[in-house]
């Protein structure tokens, strides 16, 4: 009796997906190899193909194609993928992309693959020792597409943040003066706020490395700047300075990226460490009035204010801790200019003190809490990390505020009373967080 054959063992076909999986994932090498065939079709298209066919496939993207390369550029951040990614050469893929393409999408999304494929060392490390590619990866800078500017960013964050590589990178972005333009350009012009967070955690990465990159930034002009990809020349461009930049990108993250305006804080307090940043800042056309001014205006009317809770310091520690530092250092080097005159400064003195009640009452809720709980291990060393922050802000707050008193005439004293930026719960505090500083010369 005939009968129909048995279908095939489940056995032989998990077999077979077995073997066209990337790795431990469920990703088909198959199809994975399939959509890095397309991408070189479709930078490399038939010779029979005529110059306008060619020209509207390098600059736009099918859905289909478009959909394919997101769904890689998903799959790039398991490590199995990017490791395979790598064994078939994609990023020589991409680098064709970059130098044959006039499509910006698919430009975007191959620089975001190897931004996550350079999240895994050893690839990082291959990435960054092409020299070819790191100088196409820069030349993306001077981009005039906000996305692949963003995933461009995030790359080189990225690779900057492994130690393994981070000179690599830090010393061919000093041989590219073209750098230096193309940063200060979207930090002083960018409205996307996004992109500005990101460069400016670049920029705050680069000075924290290297300082002597750190010193030529704050002493260059305009560059010369070589590769750009922008309609705009760079004869027509302005001469960028550093710190106008910087303030500008400050500008536009304040209202809508707290992370974002704590990261161009601590760019100006890096450049406040060496005596070039200082100059840079208090000797700019209006002798440091717009730093001073916008650094005001935060302490004064956006950060740690009456109606916030004490516990908010814990929040803004970090910020506060940079703006601080750069307004010390300038008060202590332009006390003569108008804008740090006594009588304009009661406002900044009430709020440092307030400050420093925050600080005090958060340091009363800390030691009630610890009365009240055993904490683990973990949560001690967390307590301790908090506290030092806390002590960081606390060490500069008083410093600006002891210079400042320091200045004030009975006077000055008199206005603050009156206008409620001093009274005897204010002096009070202030007197118990000075006094230590003083204890010394107190007692001789």
């Amino acid at each position: 009796m005939d009968r129909n054959p048995s279908p095939p063992s489940s056995d032989v076909e998990d077999e077979q997906a077995a073997g066209d999986s990337i790795g431990n994932t469920v990703y088909s090498k198959h199809w994975l190899f399939s959509i890095l065939t397309k991408l070189i079709e479709v930078i490399s298209p038939e010779k029979s193909d005529s110059n306008s066919n060619r020209e509207e496939v390098q600059t736009e993207l099918d859905e289909e194609m478009e959909n394919d390369i997101c769904k890689m550029w998903d799959m790039s951040m398991d490590e199995d993928v990017a490791l395979f990614l790598q064994e078939f050469n994609a990023p020589d893929i991409f680098m064709g992309v970059f130098a044959k393409s006039k499509c910006p999408r698919l430009i975007e999304i191959c620089v975001g693959i190897l931004g996550n494929m350079a999240c895994f060392q050893d690839i990082c490390m291959s990435i960054s020792k092409d020299d070819n590619l790191g100088q196409m990866l820069l030349q993306h800078l001077c981009d005039s597409d906000s996305p692949t500017l963003l995933e461009t960013s995030r790359l080189l964050l990225t690779c900057l943040s492994q130690a393994e590589v981070a000179n690599i990178w830090v010393e061919r972005i000093r041989e590219n003066p073209s750098v230096y333009d193309c940063v200060c350009f979207i930090m002083s012009s960018s409205t996307n706020v996004e992109l500005l967070v990101k460069v400016g955690e670049v920029v705050d990465k680069l000075f924290d490395l290297d300082e002597e990159l750190m010193l030529n930034w704050i002493k260059n002009g305009s560059c010369q700047s070589v590769g750009q990809s922008t309609d705009d020349s760079p004869e027509e461009r302005p001469d960028f300075k550093i710190v106008p930049c910087v303030l500008e990108a400050a500008k536009q993250v304040r209202s809508d990226n707290p992370e974002g305006l704590d990261v161009y804080m601590h760019i100006l307090q890096l450049l406040t460490t060496v005596d070039e940043g200082i100059q840079a800042i208090v000797q700019s056309s209006d002798g440091g009035k717009e730093t001073w001014t916008l650094l005001y205006g935060l302490v004064c009317h956006e950060l740690c204010q009456p109606d916030d809770p004490p516990i908010i310091i814990q929040e803004q520690k970090s910020v506060l801790a940079s703006i601080l530092s750069v307004l010390s250092a300038m008060f202590a080097s332009q006390i003569q200019q108008e804008y740090v005159k006594r009588r304009k400064n009661m406002p900044l003195i009430g709020s440092l003190i307030r400050i420093l009640q925050n600080m005090e009452d958060c340091g009363k809720r800390s030691f009630d809490n610890s009365k009240k709980s055993q904490p683990e291990e973990t949560e001690k060393l967390e307590t301790v990390e908090e506290d030092f922050h806390l002590k960081i802000l606390k060490d500069i707050c008083c410093e600006l505020l002891s210079n400042m008193l320091q200045e004030l005439t009975k006077e000055n004293i008199l206005e603050g009373l009156n206008q409620g930026h001093l009274n005897e719960q204010k002096c009070s505090c202030a007197f118990q967080n000075l006094l230590p500083l003083y204890f010394t010369s107190v007692s001789m």
